[in-house]
């Protein structure tokens, strides 16, 4: 018994010099991010500039528009093109209405912040793209573990002359798209209230079918280089949009970019495809901090994220009837006029023509 309480005065000893470790993270730099492109489609074009919070703040993972700062885009002729800033959104510039690049020219962003600061980017040189002759679609569906109904959406395959004489580079994107939304006026029930406590049904007169606008941006990455097709005629996967169940009801419209890109910006883009697709495999490719084209005159060891592109743009305009796709998401129903959807309105576009 003794020995046991001997044991117990040995250990309380040590025990109370324990202090507790407190461990000090530094905090990380609040990264300047650039995203935005210029092209030889018609303007007006836009550059994005945020930057994210620091490692440990209470804004942590907020991204802060980047305003007030002014962005030039200077050709290699010493022409200089301001751009303004969208007094709505925030961080968002744009160049004149009338500004498209030129083929064979080179171009480079140039940017000063409002604390003084100035970023530039390497030259871009703008390369010609060949004509999207056909755009060709493919209802395409996608497992989801768990699930019993499959996700779905319509696939964009671009059909283009390849030119033999140079090597291209291609990245596509989906710009602006309109589709008929088609809603239940006649469901719409309101939320409880004291004059409607037992939510009986008040339909509505007015409306079944509207038109709605949206910017879906990339839905993927789609890159692809000429080495197997050079100077052929191809067809090449260039878009997806996935069906919502309100996308397709009807007649869905979309305008497809196809650009030409540099052999850097392929580079860059086709890191990034790598880093977005990684899906927890040991065969993945470990997470890298990609550097872009954007590099600070006054740091030069300054991270700067993203990349200032220059391109060749031919674009295709493309309706899809809903009714002709083989597979189509079970019908949403939206109980309500369509008019009170946001994007939506009464009337078609002046251009609609499918």
């Amino acid at each position: 018994m003794l020995r046991k309480y001997l044991y117990l005065l040995l250990i309380l000893p040590l025990a109370a010099c324990i202090d507790p470790y407190s461990v000090e993270v530094e905090g990380g730099s609040q990264l300047l991010t650039v995203d935005g492109f210029i092209s030889t489609g018609p303007g007006p074009h836009s550059i994005k500039l945020t930057r994210s919070d620091t490692y440990g703040s209470v804004f942590e993972g907020l991204i802060r528009p980047v305003s007030s700062a002014t962005v030039i885009v200077r050709d290699d002729l010493g022409k200089v093109t301001f751009l303004t800033e969208d007094s709505q959104d925030r961080g968002v510039y744009y160049t004149p209405e009338n500004f498209s690049a030129s083929v064979g020219r080179s171009y480079t962003l140039q940017i000063q912040l409002i604390d003084g600061k100035v970023y530039t980017s390497l030259p871009e040189r703008v390369e010609s793209v060949p004509e999207i002759k056909n755009v060709d679609l493919k209802v395409v569906k996608i497992a989801v573990e768990g699930e019993i109904l499959e996700r779905s959406g319509v696939q964009l395959i671009a059909e283009f002359d390849d030119p033999a004489d140079q090597n291209n580079f291609y990245y596509w994107r989906t710009d602006e798209s309109t589709f008929v939304l088609k809603t239940r006026p006649d469901l719409f029930t309101p939320r409880p209230s004291e004059t409607n406590p037992s939510r009986d049904p008040q339909p509505k007169d007015c409306c079944i079918i509207c038109y709605k606008t949206e910017r879906l941006g990339n839905q993927g990455i789609y890159l692809e280089k000429d080495d197997i097709f050079n100077g052929l005629s191809t067809g090449v996967p260039a878009g997806f949009i996935e069906d919502d169940g309100i996308r397709f009801v009807d007649t869905y419209r979309t305008e497809l970019q196809q650009l030409s890109i540099s052999p850097e910006a392929y580079r860059f883009l086709r890191l990034v495809k790598q880093q977005v697709e990684i899906s927890g495999s040991v065969f993945d490719p470990p997470p890298a901090n990609i550097r872009g084209n954007m590099i600070s005159l006054d740091n030069p060891e300054e991270i700067v994220l993203g990349y200032f592109i220059a391109a060749g743009e031919n674009r295709k305009r493309i309706y899809i009837d809903g009714n002709q796709l083989d597979f189509r998401q079970p019908v949403v129903i939206i109980p309500d006029d369509c008019r009170e959807i946001e994007g939506s309105q009464l009337d078609p576009p002046l251009d609609w023509n499918p």
